[in-house]
């Protein structure tokens, strides 16, 4: 009798990871009853290749779109993103908390369901890469070696080990465990063979799939970090490579551009190396406030959860106490509507109350602080009818600092996909040449050279003061100020040394803990495969 791996889900990848059914994502991780087949206890193949890598994708869609899992572990854990607990709102038994503070357990459910997520994915393209997958053709498997490295990296970068099960083996056998060297060198070679392999793609072509500048970029990434992975000082070979790498993707045509946030709309630049078909709605709407609603798309209010430490905001040029025009802010730190003033109009934006100005452009863009105003320029109020007005401080009822008995005005919110060009749209960036240019840039700083005229590039190009000299403070600075909630915050402070830093409601006992620049394997997962080990500190 033939079952899909859909329906055969707990038994076929027994010591290794479920596939997608504990996920708490909105994206639908089902596996289509024709795309992979076991008769008995063997796999006998991909039978419809090109659908099955198309649900991979809109998999990977959900997983990075989704403000939970990987994108609450890469942000959420950092200075960069905390969700205070605002009465009973995102209570949620401390799940949001315990990421901020460093006090996470081995059956966090984010922990769990994103081992699980990126494990499925590298296990699929490795079906998609077994000879018994015949109808496979070159493009699909240039996918599968692209997709099997980024889901072993993912992996590899968060939990240190990555379970490995050959499709063509028996159902029942323990998958073997990559760590170290083992695992770079496999994410290496798949990254290498997808380079060969993938389509070359300029700018505005294609670009919602990997093409031979996304692989490129993705070895680069691998490489800036692959001394983490093997705990030795960054190699001046694998640098050089990063800045040779780099040179390639600026070759076919990605640069830096100009006009920061016009690179999060919906349509093309030539900074946009790979974005997903993501809703970007998540990274609109989980910081506004209930009361802040775009007349664009969308007839209810944000979800007043998500907001940024001050001494993030601080990174930034600028007024620390206010957002608003002329307040001395770099480009990338946004602007915020003062006196009711609209901060310019949108393209194909309604302009409901007949004043020349579209009804969104209310809500600012970059950093949120201070006074908001609705769609008519009149002051919001919070719904205990106070001033709605974002301060840099998260306290409680007494006035003490705290995550907990928090109202709804704490915290500076982040806009950086602007409502007001649509929270339906499917465009949300992954991998973009600025990041690529920076890392060019600490790539030269590591193998001795000087990081600055690059840094300084981008700087002059984002309205910001030049720099006299950049070391490794102010790579990690500028990468904070450039990046921010693009899912690369976590990785970078661990490559920096400074992911255990103290930082503003961070607890105590995890400062300088280093056992937290891993996540904890989830215990269930320990205990179905023997070869996997828990990570030091669970």
């Amino acid at each position: 009798m033939k079952r899909n791996i859909k329906l055969n889900a707990t038994r076929f990848i027994a010591g290794a990871f479920m596939i997608g059914a504990l996920a708490t994502s909105c994206t639908d991780l089902e596996i289509e009853s024709t795309d992979s087949v076991i008769t008995g206890e063997s796999f006998n193949g991909v039978l419809e290749p090109a659908s099955f890598i198309d649900n991979m994708f809109n998999n990977i869609n959900g997983q990075i779109g989704d403000q939970a899992n990987i994108f609450a572990l890469q942000e959420v854990t950092t200075d960069a993103a905390l969700i205070p607990t605002r009465g009973s709102d995102w209570g949620d038994n401390g799940i949001w908390r315990q990421l901020h503070q460093h006090n996470w357990l081995t059956t966090h459910q984010f922990i769990q369901s994103a081992f699980l997520q990126w494990n499925t994915t590298h296990f699929q393209a490795a079906q998609i890469l077994s000879e018994l997958s015949v109808n496979a053709t070159a493009e699909d498997r240039a996918n599968a070696y692209f997709l099997r490295a980024l889901g072993m990296w993912v992996v590899l970068d968060n939990w240190g080990q990555v379970p490995v099960r050959d499709p063509e083996l028996s159902l029942f056998e323990d998958p073997i465990v990559l760590r170290g060297a083992e695992a770079v060198d496999q994410i290496v070679s798949d990254l290498n063979q997808a380079i060969d392999q993938l389509p070359a793609g300029a700018p505005m072509t294609n670009n919602s799939r990997p093409n031979k500048a996304a692989a490129r970029y993705l070895l680069a990434k691998v490489l800036l970090n692959k001394h983490i992975y093997l705990d030795t000082e960054a190699a001046s070979a694998d640098m050089n490579q990063v800045v040779s790498l780099v040179d390639q993707i600026n070759g076919e045509g990605y640069d830096l551009v100009e006009g920061y946030f016009d690179i999060f709309r919906e349509s093309g630049d030539n900074e946009t190396i790979w974005f997903l078909g993501a809703q970007v709605g998540n990274r609109i709407w989980n910081g506004l406030h209930y009361a802040q609603t775009s007349e664009r798309d969308n007839t209810g209010g944000g979800w007043n959860g998500f907001a940024t430490l001050s001494s993030y905001y601080d990174l930034f040029e600028g007024d620390s106490e206010i957002n608003v025009e002329g307040s001395g802010q770099e480009e990338r730190r946004g602007v915020v509507p003062t006196g009711g003033q609209p901060i310019g109009a949108c393209d194909g934006c309604t302009d409901n109350n007949g004043d020349g100005i579209a009804d969104a452009s209310h809500i600012g863009v970059g950093f949120l602080i201070g006074q908001q105003y609705a769609a008519d320029g009149t002051p919001l109020q919070d719904r205990a009818g106070a001033p709605l007005t974002f301060k840099r401080d998260f306290k409680d009822g007494d006035g003490n600092v705290s995550l907990i008995n928090n109202d709804e005005t704490t915290g500076i919110r982040l806009q950086k996909y602007a409502a007001r060009y649509g929270s339906f749209n499917s465009h949300e960036i992954f991998f973009r040449y600025a990041d690529a240019h920076l890392m060019k840039a600490e790539a030269l700083f590591r193998s001795g050279g000087d990081a600055t005229p690059l840094v300084n590039e981008l700087r002059v190009l984002r309205g910001a003061t030049p720099l006299g000299s950049v070391g490794a403070q102010e790579l990690i600075d500028e990468r904070g100020r450039e990046l921010y909630a693009e899912l690369w915050r976590r990785n970078d402070l661990i490559r920096f040394g400074q992911f255990t830093a103290d930082w503003e409601l961070k607890a105590p006992g995890a400062v300088g803990d280093e056992t937290r620049n891993l996540f904890p394997i989830p215990a269930s997962q320990v205990t179905l495969n023997p070869n996997l080990t828990q990570n030091p500190g669970y």
